[in-house]
């Protein structure tokens, strides 16, 4: 359903995410993203001479290398625009996150390394959310012909609860996860146990 039509109106911020994944030659995976801001105004900027309308504001790309069990090889990050001089002189600090799993708890362990004034807003705000997502989107082991890693049916998969569509009580959970289903079981009937 699209969203309903919008008042009358000028647009004044713009911020462009993208996320990319790449099966490497040598069997790894890179994940790429790009944060981009501009305003559709022109502005002063002590730093840059001013920030010309439709330029970017911000602009900073981040690569996660990683392998098939979502373990960070390599990171590299970096400033094309910021709004001061010194943005970019803390690409260096992303090295830490090598060695991290893209798992839960990830978002935890990236703060802990790259938080506050360790690393960049915009930079750790790629990281947190749309570069995790991407890799987990594009690393799929049925890629390569490797078998699912198997799943213990005692254990809930760990994207239940994560959305409407994956609650435990959704249809969704009934067809995919249904020893963890919540939902009715029966038309109008009881819960399951």
């Amino acid at each position: 359903m699209p969203l309903p039509k919008a008042a009358p109106r000028k647009r004044i911020h713009t911020r462009e995410i993208i996320c990319e994944g790449f099966l490497r030659d040598d069997g790894l995976w890179d994940i790429e993203g790009s944060i981009k801001d501009s305003k559709s105004y022109s502005f002063d900027n002590r730093d840059r001479g001013g920030v010309a309308a439709g330029e970017p504001v911000h602009w900073m790309r981040a690569r996660l290398t990683v392998d098939d069990d979502l373990v960070v090889q390599e990171a590299y990050v970096t400033t094309e625009a910021g709004p001061h001089t010194i943005c970019g002189e803390i690409a260096p600090n992303y090295e830490a996150l090598k060695g991290l799993p893209i798992k839960a708890g990830w978002r935890k362990a990236v703060l802990d390394k790259v938080g506050g004034v360790a690393g960049c807003t915009h930079i750790t705000d790629l990281l947190l959310g749309p570069l995790p997502v991407a890799a987990y989107q594009t690393v799929r082991r049925n890629l390569r012909g490797l078998p699912a890693k198997p799943r213990d049916p005692k254990m809930r998969s760990p994207v239940m609860n994560t959305c409407h569509a994956l609650a435990s009580d959704s249809p969704v959970a009934k067809l995919e996860w249904p020893e963890h289903y919540t939902g009715p079981t029966e038309p109008g009937g009881s819960q399951s146990k």
